[in-house]
C-alpha cells in the first residue's frame, strides 16, 4: 500500500500567506518562511508554495521568499505561480524547489509541459488544474480561478499527462475554503482518467474529511489543505494518527 501524503499549501500574495473562500476574499495569515518551517518540523510530507497573483498580475514569481522557504525546510517543495516558460522552471528549481506546478502557463502554451518534462523529467512537472462546475460540466479556470477557459477539465488533464506531467493537483473551486469536505465526484473522475499521482485540494474542514477521501478513493495519493492547518484547527500529527487508526498508510 502506497503511503498517503499530507500536504499543507502556502498561498502567497505580496510576500504573505493568505487564505480565502472559493478563491475570493483573501485574509492575511502569516509569514511563509515561519509557516514552512513549522510544517517541515511537525510531520508534513511535502509543501506546496503558490504565488497566487503572479499569473493575474503578469509577473515573475517572488524568488527571494521562495529561496528562504526552500532553505528552511527538509521536505519536498512544489512551487507554482507565474510559470510560463522553461526558463521559469529553471529559475524556480535553482531557488530550491523539487517540483514545479504549472496552470495558466500550460493553458496559454500546452507545449510547455512537454518541453519541461524533456528537460527536467516528468517527476518534476506538476499540472495544477483549477476546476469548477459550469452547467453540470467540469471546466478549467485560469488566472487563479478568475477566468473560465471553456475547456472540459478531464480531457485537459489527460492531455497534460500525455504531454509529460508526472503529477496532478485537482483544485475544486466549488469546495475551496468552504470546509465541507473534498469534492469526491470531481476527484474520482480525475483519478480514473490518469495513471500518475493525484493530489486532492479544496474543501478539507476536519480530520474526517481526509479519512473519507482516502476511504472513498483508495488510490488517491495525497490530500492538500491550507486554512485548517494554518489556523490550528487540525494538527498534522493528530490527522496522521487518526488515518493510521482507520487503516490508511501514512508516514508517522
Amino acid at each position: 500500500m502506497i503511503t498517503k501524503r499530507i500536504i499543507p499549501c502556502l498561498d502567497v500574495k505580496d510576500g504573505r500567506v493568505v487564505k480565502g473562500v472559493n478563491f475570493l476574499g483573501l485574509a492575511d495569515v502569516s509569514s511563509p518562511v515561519k509557516l514552512a518551517k513549522f510544517y517541515s518540523e511537525c510531520g508534513a510530507d511535502e509543501l506546496v508554495f503558490y504565488d497566487i497573483t503572479a499569473s493575474a498580475e503578469g509577473r515573475a514569481l517572488f524568488t527571494d521568499i521562495l529561496t528562504e522557504v526552500a532553505s528552511t525546510i527538509f521536505i519536498p517543495l512544489t512551487v507554482g505561480g507565474g510559470i510560463n516558460t522553461v526558463e521559469d522552471f529553471d529559475r524556480v528549481l535553482k531557488c530550491g524547489a523539487d517540483k514545479v506546478s504549472v496552470n495558466s502557463g500550460a493553458i496559454k502554451n500546452p507545449s510547455l509541459i512537454s518541453q519541461a518534462a524533456q528537460k527536467y523529467g516528468n517527476q518534476c512537472v506538476v499540472i495544477s488544474a483549477d476546476i469548477k462546475r459550469v452547467d453540470g460540466e467540469f471546466k478549467v479556470f485560469a488566472k487563479g480561478g478568475r477566468e473560465n477557459t471553456g475547456m472540459e477539465a478531464i480531457s485537459w488533464i489527460k492531455k497534460c499527462v500525455a504531454n509529460g506531467a508526472g503529477e496532478v493537483v485537482v483544485n475544486s473551486i466549488d469546495t475551496d475554503g468552504v470546509k465541507r469536505g473534498f469534492d469526491i465526484e470531481m476527484l474520482k473522475a480525475v483519478r480514473e482518467a490518469v495513471n500518475v499521482p493525484v493530489i486532492a485540494s479544496g474543501g478539507a474542514g476536519c480530520i474526517d474529511d481526509f479519512t473519507k477521501l482516502f476511504k472513498e478513493i483508495p488510490d488517491m495519493d495525497a490530500g492538500l489543505a491550507a486554512s485548517i492547518f494554518h489556523f490550528g484547527e487540525v494538527q498534522i500529527s493528530d490527522l496522521k494518527k487518526e488515518l493510521a487508526k482507520n487503516g490508511i498508510t501514512v508516514r508517522l
